[in-house]
């Protein structure tokens, strides 16, 4: 026990190495695979060039975030009283530097893997899952590796130059430098992948009756560019900052004591990072169970990936017993880690239940399409509202066993079980976007028609994955959120010297009740500034494509080549642009509550803001943005796979009334799943981080 005690963080240190190593052999296996024909190389290509650009304007944006806030966050450091340590600035600066590395490589490989599996999947259908999932490996495994190497390098750094209290605050800047990243990546993302895909869609299949991908439609490249901006690089640093923070919440709750007894405070820092290492490795080991045969059903390839995500699973939740085991930290530790692994499995198992068309909602939606547009709306979003019970039942019944077993520390331990897996869970949703861009370039490229069945069947399975994946993005992010409020109350606790006990709040209290209402209403106006900007977006492309379509004559015809370029442009200067202010938002409301609340500390400010309103705006917008994020989430991939249930064949097929209003439906959702509620992952984890990393600026501060 000692050993692993004593050299946790180096063994972390090894195994996120050995990670990174796998994730580099995976990628160049995938670049080594073939690129098939000129023409399907110049398709990618430009796919490529639309990524790299919006990335390029991306980082550059956000890099002056970075800088600003580094700077901030030094000079608060010098704030007489303040126990704020410069450090923080420096972690807060690794971690928006490993989760932009993360998001990059991931989509650099995505965007190759996509021609590659193309080609594989001419050949043979297990072929094609093995490059696209293979692309998917890469991401989970950099993810991972690249977030266990920040927290392990940087809690042996600061554990050795800072007290407690300062040592955890420091450490919480590299998952606020994640999150930095992830809500531009993942608003941005979105805007940039919605605006192109509805802007496609209402004129492309809606107007021409054209197909999906359809080289004719000048806003198809900007589509397929939109799939890695917003699943591979905006999913990669949402999850980054879920899985670090989560390990950064356990390791503060434990360092101060909380769930703990005073002989355990040491062993209960490092056996989240154990849990994260020996995760890590199952994972990589789990990538390779995933293959199939030729011919396979959706539900034959869904069991693969299954085979992958479960193995996993089961081997994670012995190795949590061993580990709580050999440190003694007895069972009630070992039942709230295995509670949240199984939470998430549970999540992601309801999320398919209700969005998969293998199932009765889905059916059920796609059924009413027949009524028209109107009632496909109104049934999607009875969906997604209902949907939002079974992830909420169990959140709540892991977080009430997570307490009773272990405390708040058990809470903090759920979150790491949950994410335990993230590296082939991680996998198998980056996999679909790659799939996705491959039926594309097959459909543009003109190739077989075997070719499109194959791509479209790992298509749909992505999509089901898609689906799963947010859904357990959502639901870790409610459980890390929570644990990051937690560590938050405790650590306000010792900087006042108030000792460990639970704090207690007069839940009359106008101050309380104003940042409960605060907080609820934050997810509602994020999300509206999300979606309007989504629907400006949209407008854009709309009128660019009808443009294209009626000036540039022989389009329609296949006898002239669409300016593609235009359309690409658009989003990217779109999305750029109307990200910034729902991100200021996120980062502003909780500093500038904190700052009310030191500065009323000894005058009238203090009888309407106190620590208590920031206490009471973190939890109404922990619940609000939850289920408001899985209504979103599941009501648009729902509405998604009911129209491509009816493209199958079903109802009229495509062309269709059934079809037309299946699409409105489709449209409408968009924006839901794939830009409002999965940046919502990022506000409620963004509150919560920015909240812990100023919590010694409150020391001093009355906390209620």
């Amino acid at each position: 026990m000692e050993f692993l005690r004593d050299n946790a963080n180096v063994i972390a240190l090894a195994v996120s190495g050995l990670g990174l190593l796998f994730a580099l052999y995976r990628m160049r296996w995938v670049l080594t695979q073939d690129a098939g024909n000129e023409r399907m190389q110049k398709i990618a290509l430009a796919i490529q060039k639309g990524a790299q650009a919006f990335l390029r304007r991306e980082y550059r944006a956000v890099s002056i975030l970075v800088v600003v806030v580094s700077v901030v966050l030094v000079a608060l450091s010098f704030i007489p009283g303040s126990r704020m340590s410069a450090w923080t600035a420096v972690a807060f600066v690794a971690g928006a530097l490993a989760s932009g590395v993360a998001g990059y490589v991931g989509m650099y490989t995505a965007v190759r893997a996509n021609v590659r599996t193309a080609q594989a999947a001419s050949k043979s259908l297990n072929g094609g899952l093995r490059v696209a999932f293979t692309s998917g490996t890469v991401m989970g495994t950099i993810v991972v590796s690249l977030a266990l190497l920040g927290v392990s390098g940087l809690f042996i750094l600061f554990s050795n130059l800072l007290p407690p209290l300062e040592a955890v605050s420091a450490l919480a800047g590299f998952g606020f430098g994640g999150t930095s990243i992830a809500i531009f990546a993942r608003v941005g993302g979105g805007i940039y992948t919605k605006a192109a895909d509805v802007g496609a869609d209402l004129v492309g299949k809606t107007e021409a009756g054209i197909p999906e991908d359809d080289p004719r439609n000048p806003a198809t490249i900007a589509d397929n560019v939109g799939d890695n901006v917003g699943d591979v690089a905006g999913m990669g640093s949402d999850l980054f900052e879920s899985y670090a923070s989560s390990i950064i919440a356990a390791i503060t709750l434990a360092a101060l004591g909380s769930g703990l007894s005073p002989d355990k405070t040491l062993v209960g820092q490092v056996f989240p990072i154990l849990v994260a290492a020996v995760g890590l490795i199952i994972g990589i080991g789990s990538t390779f169970l995933v293959t199939t045969k030729e011919g396979a059903t959706q539900e034959m390839l869904l069991g693969s990936l299954r085979r992958g995500v479960y193995g996993a699973s089961l081997l994670v939740a012995a190795a949590v017993v061993v580990l709580g085991l050999i440190f003694d930290l007895g069972w009630g530790v070992i039942l709230a880690t295995l509670s949240g692994l199984v939470g998430g499995v549970l999540i992601g198992y309801f999320t398919e239940y209700f969005t998969a068309d293998s199932y009765s909602p889905t059916r059920a939606l796609s059924i009413s399409a027949q009524g028209g547009a109107g009632i496909v709306v109104i049934r999607g979003m009875a969906l997604g509202m209902f949907s939002t019970v079974a992830p909420v039942l169990i959140v709540v019944i892991v977080t009430l066993l997570a307490t009773a077993a272990s405390g708040l520390y058990g809470v903090a331990v759920a979150a790491v079980g949950m994410l335990a897996t993230l590296g082939i869970t991680l996998a198998t949703d980056a996999y679909g976007p790659v799939a996705d861009n491959a039926g594309g370039i097959a459909e543009m490229a003109r190739m077989d028609k075997t070719v499109r069945q194959r791509t479209d069947a790992l298509d749909s399975l992505g999509n089901t994955t898609a689906a799963t994946g947010k859904g357990f993005a959502i639901g870790s992010a409610a459980m890390t959120a929570l644990a990051l409020n937690a560590a938050f109350i405790t650590a306000l606790q010792g900087a006042n010297g108030s000792g460990l006990n639970i704090l207690m709040i007069d839940v009359l209290d106008a101050r309380f009740i104003t940042g409960l209402f605060l907080g609820a209403v934050l997810p509602y106006l994020f999300s509206a500034l999300a979606m309007l900007a989504v629907g400006r977006a949209a407008q854009e492309i709309v009128k660019e494509v009808r443009r294209q379509f009626s000036e540039i004559s022989g389009i329609l015809e296949g006898v002239a080549e669409p300016d593609y370029e235009r359309c690409v442009g658009i989003s990217t200067d779109s999305a750029i642009r109307q990200m910034i202010l729902p991100g200021i938002i996120a980062v502003v409301t909780p500093v500038a509550l904190a700052f009310l609340a030191v500065v009323g500390r000894d005058n009238v400010i203090g009888q309407f803001v106190g620590t208590n309103t920031l206490v009471g705006m973190l939890i109404g917008a922990l619940v609000s943005a939850f289920m408001l994020a899985v209504m979103m989430a599941n009501a648009g991939g729902a509405w998604d796979n009911a129209k491509k249930y009816i493209e199958a064949g079903n109802y009229g097929g495509k062309g269709s009334d059934a079809h037309k209003a299946a699409v409105v439906g489709d449209t409408v959702g968009d924006p839901f799943k794939d830009t409002a509620g999965p940046s919502l992952n990022i506000l409620l984890k963004l509150l919560a981080i920015v909240a812990l990393v100023i919590a010694p600026l409150l020391a001093n501060t009355p906390l209620v």
